[in-house]
């Protein structure tokens, strides 16, 4: 690893091969993969469906000119627009690019339609929309942003879940409004009871378009193939990536048909909506628009979070936050955040410490329901052991004496 680039903090392990729930290094240690690559690996490791697909297309045609017509692309398109609310769908590689195209989608349509002056996005507290120069002036994390300024102009913050603040911010200028139906990387913070609904009457009063980034909470995470399903709140735009090709990168951005503003040398992607990303999108939703599929998930979602309540019963200031399987429990002290994610590592659990307190579990969504037991049977021991190893520590050693 001399030669890569140190931009990650990397654990001590080096899995290379999976299978479904569970990752294997070389020297014959097995994990079991509660974060799934970020949230990523929504059909878990080597899924049958995923590899043969992947496998017949590579055989047939990997890469494909946007130059040209693209069948499968057409296919996977009308696939997403089918089970959502959404007319159109542009095809990239990643999340960040989904933003960034979101981004250009808005300002484009407030262009055409209001004029110059009304260019301004506003976005939250907490979130994560990417690290490209859009994405990272949209996500709303000072740490993230230093030594990389100046951002771009024209993009504006309130704290999320505050609708007051929002209401300030939004006016003529406003494009759009950029948020998280549920923050993934700024801990698993669920948007509180009626700040979506007044995101949603702010933008039709200002003519504004809705953005929901469910990078993170798509394809079938919630327990929904996309969260806002069971908000009761349609989004005018929405960006798609992550689990969407199960491992294989892709990103997806779906409009509405009246919104759908980029046209031809507007916007482009050399690799987006290629052939073998296709092939993994429609195996991917071959599965995970399933509704007893996602039936499925909510249950263990369900398992997963009532058991972490009570859990969080026995750890003062603990809290756990998510929907389906996305799960965090925060316990509030980075020492025992810090415990409980090593003793998980140590005893072959892979999960992911985030913001000092906060844990954040996201399996496969095909995790049995075996598996989320035995992890939870992990996640109490290090619990208990963090909460025995932190009172140690705080009792004088006279005391012991």
């Amino acid at each position: 690893m001399q030669a890569v680039m140190e931009t990650y903090k990397r654990l001590g392990i080096a899995p290379t091969s999976g299978k479904g729930s569970w990752l294997f290094d070389d020297e014959g240690n097995r994990y079991l993969d509660f974060i799934a690559g970020i949230a990523t690996n929504s059909l878990g490791h080597a899924h049958p469906a995923l590899v043969q697909a992947i496998q017949e297309q590579s055989e047939k045609l990997i890469h494909c000119s946007n130059l040209y017509e693209v069948p499968i692309q057409g296919e996977v398109a009308a696939m997403l627009t089918a089970a959502t609310d959404f007319d159109r769908v542009f095809f990239c590689n990643s999340g960040t690019e989904s933003v960034e195209a979101a981004m250009k989608l808005a300002r484009k349509y407030a262009h055409a339609n209001h004029g110059p002056h009304k260019h301004e996005i506003l976005t939250f507290s907490k979130s994560f929309h990417g690290r490209t120069y859009g994405g990272l002036t949209a996500t709303a994390q000072p740490a993230l942003q230093s030594g990389f300024g100046p951002m771009l102009p024209g993009v504006v913050h309130a704290p999320f879940g505050d609708l007051e603040a929002a209401n300030e911010l939004v006016g003529p200028q406003t494009a759009a409004i950029l948020v998280e139906p549920i923050q993934g990387e700024g801990g698993v913070h669920v948007a509180p009871e009626g700040f979506l609904e007044g995101l949603r009457e702010l933008c039709d009063r200002h003519g504004a378009l809705l953005i929901f980034d469910e990078v993170q909470t798509g394809a079938g995470r919630t327990g929904h193939l996309y969260a806002y399903q069971n908000t009761g709140v349609v989004p005018d735009v929405l960006t798609s990536a992550k689990g969407l090709g199960g491992g294989f990168p892709v990103g997806a951005l779906l409009a509405k048909e009246e919104y759908a503003a980029l046209g031809p040398g507007n916007h482009g992607s050399t690799f987006g909506g290629n052939p073998l990303a296709m092939a993994a999108v429609k195996a991917v939703l071959g599965v995970v628009t399933d509704p007893t599929f996602l039936e499925e998930v909510r249950f263990k979602g369900a398992v997963l979070k009532n058991a972490l309540e009570k859990l969080a019963e026995r750890v003062p200031g603990a809290e756990v936050r998510g929907e389906g399987l996305l799960v965090g429990f925060d316990l509030g002290d980075p020492d025992l955040a810090r415990e409980v994610f090593e003793h998980c590592l140590k005893e072959g659990v892979l999960v992911n410490l985030m913001g000092g307190t906060t844990i954040r579990l996201a399996p496969p969504l095909t995790v049995t329901r075996t598996e989320v037991r035995a992890a939870l049977d992990t996640f109490r021991g290090g619990v208990y052991a963090a909460i025995s190893a932190v009172e140690a520590a705080t009792i004088p050693a006279a005391a012991v004496a």
